[in-house]
C-alpha cells in the first residue's frame, strides 16, 4: 500500500496577504479558493511539479499563525532557486552547501519557515 502526502496545512493570520506571497512570489500554482461557510475558507496551493499541496485559509487549523518550522520543497539547482526566489522579490538566505545536501531558507509573511533543498549527487 502506498501512503501518499498530498496536503499539509500552513497557519496564516491573513489569507489574501498570504495566497497573494504563495502565488506570486513563489509561482505557487492557486488550485482552490473555496468559501464553505462564513467561518471556513479553503485555499490550496500547489508548489510547480510538486504532488503535494499546502492549504490555507480559515477555520482549517487551529495553529497559531507562523508556528510552522521546517517545510522543505526539493530542487534541482539551490543556486537557480535562489536566483528566482531573489528575483520575485523574496527575502532569502545566502545559499549554504553541506554534507546533506544545498540549502536555501525563507520565510513566508508570517514567519512560517521554508526550506529549499538541492540533493547531494549520489555516488
Amino acid at each position: 500500500m502506498d501512503w501518499k502526502i498530498e496536503l499539509v496545512m500552513i497557519p496564516v493570520s491573513d489569507v489574501d496577504r498570504a495566497k497573494a506571497f504563495y502565488t506570486d512570489k513563489l509561482g505557487f500554482n492557486a488550485d482552490h479558493d473555496h468559501r464553505v461557510s462564513d467561518e471556513i475558507r479553503f485555499v490550496q496551493l500547489t508548489p510547480p511539479g510538486s504532488a503535494c499541496s499546502i492549504a490555507i485559509g480559515e477555520g482549517i487549523t487551529d495553529a497559531a499563525p507562523g508556528s510552522v518550522r521546517g517545510m522543505q520543497m526539493v530542487v534541482v539547482d539551490a543556486n537557480a532557486a535562489h536566483a528566482e526566489l531573489s528575483g520575485r522579490g523574496v527575502e532569502v538566505s545566502d545559499v549554504q552547501v553541506l554534507d546533506w545536501g544545498t540549502f536555501v531558507y525563507f520565510k513566508d509573511p508570517d514567519g512560517n519557515s521554508w526550506a529549499v533543498q538541492q540533493l547531494p549527487t549520489r555516488k
